[in-house]
């Protein structure tokens, strides 16, 4: 998910942010909007322009109202193309700072554009036109996280020890990478009631997600997926000759890799579980109310009952301070996992994902947990508070992610929480008004990635939560 090439040095970010945009270098209270200028644009919403502005007028202070006009159309100013062939949208959506597609990161990127599909034609082609591309995807590879847009373009991770094809960015297989893309089209289809993208290459590439799940319960042996990286970084191989390290069969789905793409501990991804217990519900929702594929309906169904049962039995187990808590990782003969990554999805992201509810008292042990310092990934420090990943190691011990600390205030009830999250979020932007992928917990202007779109797009729609559900937050 986050950071996919080498990470580059916050001062370096600082120097060249500095040279091309002098505003961009000073302290947000004083910036302008740091959006490109508006013939620069990738793609242009009227729906999406007269939210913000709709929005921002109930924003009192002006630093996050600033931010939140930066962030909120950050993937549409900066990361869409969008194409029509005899009149069929085509959307390619890279990460930001790295050409690639991400089917997780792009279904991401847009979610909280799609409330507005149904008043804004354009919009609802683009997240059309993105979803049949996740579509080729899939069938392509269901075992890929990226792409590229040229389909025989070959990429810096060419030589890596799997079943690499011109195309594909990266081969690490991640379960959110499927789980994702039915969460995008499920909304999209809620919201708008259009089913034009799902036809019967879509339904191919559904019963191939779901083959594919079914194959990663090894209840049948290891299957055909594995991954080694000729690399300095433990997290970016696999153990195991690529296979990983074992696991007994539970009716759990592994996913070799997390959606951090840094490769597992111990298979049975727990949060990566649930999240796929939620999208293959919706994906038989879909069906069934469309008419289609009655058995891929039923499977998807049997399938998801059967990896939250597995779930409750393997996956919540005892902490010795927190009491039943959902463990982050296990495989299957007894040993779990106790931390959470900032990363979605997480543990602390599990009900935003459509999962359970935060008044489950396995879910608030689980989350008092994961925001406390015996989650060996959560920092405190001058700056701010929040979450990291073992995926920042390489910048350093003490890194907290703007995605977790956006994921906590969106299962968070409690206005004051959501406020101090916000504020750690509008303060610790390095003076650009955008959301990074980590910043140091003692200082916000050490960052990595400046141009990373999710992390824009989750506190764009962190913040329209706030809006929509305590609107007195962003009002004080």
């Amino acid at each position: 998910m986050m950071i996919k090439t080498s990470l580059r040095p916050a001062a370096v970010f600082g120097i060249c942010l500095s040279l091309l945009s002098p505003a961009l270098a000073q302290d947000n209270k004083n910036a302008p909007t740091s959006r490109p200028p508006v013939e620069d644009r990738r793609f242009h919403s009227d729906a999406v322009e007269a939210f913000i502005e709709k929005v921002k007028a109930n924003i009192s202070d002006p630093e996050v109202a600033r931010t939140f006009e930066n962030t909120f159309p950050n993937t549409l100013d900066t990361t869409v193309f969008y194409t029509e062939e005899n009149g069929v949208p085509d959307t390619y959506i890279i990460t930001g700072d790295i050409d690639a597609m991400w089917l997780r990161d792009s279904s991401a990127q847009v979610n909280h554009y799609i409330p507005l599909a149904k008043e804004d034609e354009k919009l609802a082609k683009m997240i059309n036109g993105l979803i049949r591309r996740q579509t080729r995807y899939i069938l392509k590879d269901p075992y890929a996280n990226a792409f590229y847009r040229e389909p025989d373009k070959v990429g810096e991770w060419a030589t890596d020890h799997t079943e690499m094809q011109p195309g594909v960015h990266e081969r690490k297989w991640e379960l959110d990478s499927l789980s994702y893309p039915i969460r995008l089209a499920y909304r999209y289809w809620k919201a708008t009631g259009d089913e034009s993208a799902f036809d019967n290459e879509w339904l191919k590439a559904m019963n191939l997600a779901v083959d594919t799940m079914k194959e990663q319960q090894r209840k049948n042996g290891k299957g055909p997926y594995s991954f080694m990286r000729t690399t300095q970084w433990a997290t970016d191989t696999v153990p195991g000759n690529g296979f990983g390290n074992p696991v007994k069969p539970t009716g759990m789905i592994c996913s070799t890799f997390r959606n951090s793409d840094d490769a597992a501990i111990y298979l049975f991804n727990i949060p990566e579980n649930l999240m796929a217990v939620a999208s293959l519900r919706h994906l038989s929702e879909m069906l069934n109310s469309m008419g289609k594929d009655p058995a891929l309906a039923k499977e998807a169904a049997e399938l998801a009952d059967e990896v939250e049962a597995a779930v409750k039995e393997h996956g919540i187990v005892e902490h010795p301070k927190y009491g039943k808590i959902y463990a982050y990782e296990v495989d299957g003969f007894g040993n779990a996992l106790f931390m959470d990554d900032a990363g979605l999805p997480s543990l602390v992201s599990i009900p935003y994902l459509g999962y359970g509810s935060i008044d489950d008292p396995v879910y608030q042990n689980t989350r008092k947990f994961a925001l406390s310092e015996d989650n060996p990934y959560f920092f405190k420090g001058k700056a701010a508070e929040g979450t990291g990943s073992p995926h920042l190691a390489r910048a350093g011990d003490s890194m907290i992610w703007p995605m977790g600390i956006s994921s906590r205030a969106l299962t968070s009830n409690d206005p004051a929480e959501i406020a101090r999250c916000i504020d750690m979020l509008v303060k610790n932007t390095g003076g650009t008004g955008f959301m990074h992928e980590g910043f140091d917990k003692d200082d916000g202007s050490n960052y990595t990635r400046p141009w990373f779109a999710w992390s824009n797009s989750l506190f764009a729609e962190m913040i329209v939560d706030t809006y929509e559900n305590h609107p007195e937050v962003l009002k004080k």
